[in-house]
Formats: structure tokens, C-alpha cells, sequence
């Protein structure tokens, strides 16, 4: 498993993934070529899946985001696979979860302003595969948005 090196390296790196290799290394206390062999491993091993920007939706002119719950009739196998590849085809779907329980997907959707998600909403959303009920939930605010692990 991982021990206090690696630790240490993924803590500096999850907090400023844009660091170059040598700053990260220095940060980390161990020699760029330590680093690069570490995080080789750390990627062969699936911990590490690759380095993303975070876009503020908002400052491209994004002002709504809405998470739907979606429960999908289920009297088809092929429901839960049918809806989430037609889901994936809309652009302004940013994200899509499973769940089990009475609501199935959930799905976060952006969009310009209410006019905007209001369209999508009837030409996009609704038309999707194997829908039975649709619960709309208005995102107000962001409190915590982290997805850097404890390490």
C-alpha cells in the first residue's frame, strides 16, 4: 500500500496538481527522479487517474445548476443503460450518479439562466429513455466542493 512518501507526494500534488514535476518533488522532499518513479507506480496502480482543470461554470456564463433525480421505469433490462447513454449525449449534463434505493440517477445540470435550463429541461431531459419521475432540486449554493482525500 502506500507509505508516508507516497502519502506526502499525493497531499502536496492534491493540492496544486498544476506544480511542476521538480517544485513537486522539492515539496515533497524527494529527488525528481524518486518522484517520477513513484507516480508511475501510483498510475499503475489506479490510484491516480490523471490531473484536470476545475472550470468555473459560472464565469463562462453558467448561472444555473440544477441536480434532478430521476427514477426510471425498471420493467426494461436495458433501462438503466439506455438512459445514462442518452444522458451522456447532452452536453450540459456535467455529471451523472447511480444510486439504489427509489431514486435511481441523479443528474447535475447546467445552464445560462432559466430560460435556458427551462429548453433543455423540455428538448433534452424529458426526452430521454425510460423516465417514470423527475424531481427537480435548485442549487443555491455550494458549501464544500473537495474531492482532496484525507492522506
Amino acid at each position: 500500500m502506500l507509505d508516508d512518501v507516497d502519502r506526502r507526494i499525493l497531499r502536496h500534488w492534491q493540492s496544486d496538481p498544476s506544480l511542476a514535476p521538480t517544485e513537486l518533488a522539492e515539496r515533497a522532499r524527494v529527488s525528481a527522479g524518486q518522484l517520477a518513479r513513484r507516480q508511475a507506480k501510483m498510475r499503475a496502480a489506479g490510484l491516480v487517474h490523471g490531473v484536470q482543470a476545475m472550470i468555473d461554470w459560472a464565469a463562462l456564463g453558467y448561472a444555473v445548476e440544477v441536480s434532478l433525480r430521476v427514477t426510471l421505469d425498471k420493467t426494461q433490462g436495458s433501462a438503466f443503460d439506455e438512459f445514462i447513454d442518452a444522458a451522456r449525449d447532452v452536453p450540459e449534463v456535467i455529471e451523472i450518479q447511480t444510486f439504489l434505493g427509489r431514486v435511481d440517477v441523479r443528474l447535475s445540470v447546467i445552464a445560462r439562466d432559466m430560460a435556458h435550463y427551462q429548453h433543455l429541461y423540455r428538448s433534452r431531459i424529458l426526452t430521454l429513455p425510460h423516465i417514470s419521475d423527475i424531481e427537480a432540486l435548485m442549487h443555491v449554493a455550494r458549501i464544500k466542493s473537495d474531492e482532496a482525500l484525507p492522506l
